[in-house]
């Protein structure tokens, strides 16, 4: 093989934008290198997920002071970087076990209930774009605590859908059936299906699969070719969680970027799919313009 096809690819990634769509940062990890990995290698635009501080929340017992870190974090990283740095905050779902253990079951569920209403007041007033990641914890968990954070979950789609904007939901890992399951959550909570965004999906990018959720597809290949099977209807995350005593996981900031620019140059992924998938879908969803 020639170098040709490789350059040429390379040249139309910087001609159009990439979107990692969600992403941690911590100011004790890479942080700013991070992104800069990100940008050099492509990346144009990312989420900036908000990073569970439970201690924060503990003390502070509100999720406000902590939120507002998040999006100190981002205005910092958008200027050193360059790259467009969209937010999201909402109560990490495992945070219930730490704030019942020190707050108490129905303090833990009132800071979290309100946790909820504080990121929909600051997606309201423009900061963020999601509340999220909600849900339910990945792992068992004791029948109290999933019976509260499945009302936790509920109550976080019905604040969404009071105040019209998506969430991005975190969970234990799941099928089509899941899907439909959260799909029916929302429709009582008065959500469009459309507007939750299933958080390190797999690819369950046909309708009959995702039952109208938004998945958020984690950037493996092979993940990643599964889904373009199927259609683009689809975003593509690395949940990079910028930890020191975990480097490049869950995957690496350049993840994204490079794993569009080897299907674009393989023909997996054409520039229209790309456009789809890193811009078209990212503003129809949240509800903002990338450029």
């Amino acid at each position: 093989m020639t170098g040709r096809p490789f350059l040429y690819s390379r040249k139309i990634l910087h001609l159009m934008l990439i979107f990692d769509n969600h992403l941690h940062l911590r100011p004790d990890g890479d942080y700013i290198r991070a992104v800069e990995e990100f940008r050099r290698a492509g990346g144009t635009h990312l989420v900036l997920c908000h990073l569970p501080m439970v201690e924060r929340v503990v003390a502070e017992k509100s999720y406000l002071p902590a939120y507002r870190e998040t999006l100190r974090m981002a205005e910092e990283v958008e200027e050193a970087t360059g790259v467009g740095i969209y937010v999201t905050v909402g109560p990490y779902p495992a945070d219930y076990l730490r704030l019942r253990d020190s707050l108490g079951r129905e303090a833990a569920r009132e800071v979290m209930r309100r946790g909820m209403e504080e990121a929909a007041h600051l997606c309201q007033e423009g900061e963020a774009i999601a509340i999220g990641e909600i849900g339910r914890p990945h792992f068992p968990v004791d029948e109290e605590a999933w019976e509260d954070s499945n009302a936790l979950l509920r109550y976080g789609m019905e604040t969404a859908a009071d105040a019209g904007v998506p969430v991005v939901l975190h969970t234990e890992s799941m099928g089509s059936d899941g899907f439909l399951e959260l799909a029916e959550m929302a429709d009582a909570a008065g959500l469009p299906r459309e507007r939750v965004v299933k958080h390190f999906s797999p690819p369950l990018v046909s309708l009959e699969k995702n039952h109208g959720l938004f998945p958020s597809v984690l950037a493996t290949d092979r993940a990643v070719r599964l889904a373009l099977e199927q259609g683009t209807r689809f975003v593509m995350e690395t949940d990079y969680i910028d930890d020191p005593r975990r480097p490049g996981a869950v995957l690496g900031p350049k993840t994204v970027p490079r794993r569009t620019r080897q299907l674009l140059e393989e023909g997996v992924m054409s520039q229209d799919d790309a456009h789809l998938i890193h811009q078209a879908n990212p503003e129809r969803l949240y509800g903002i313009t990338l450029d």
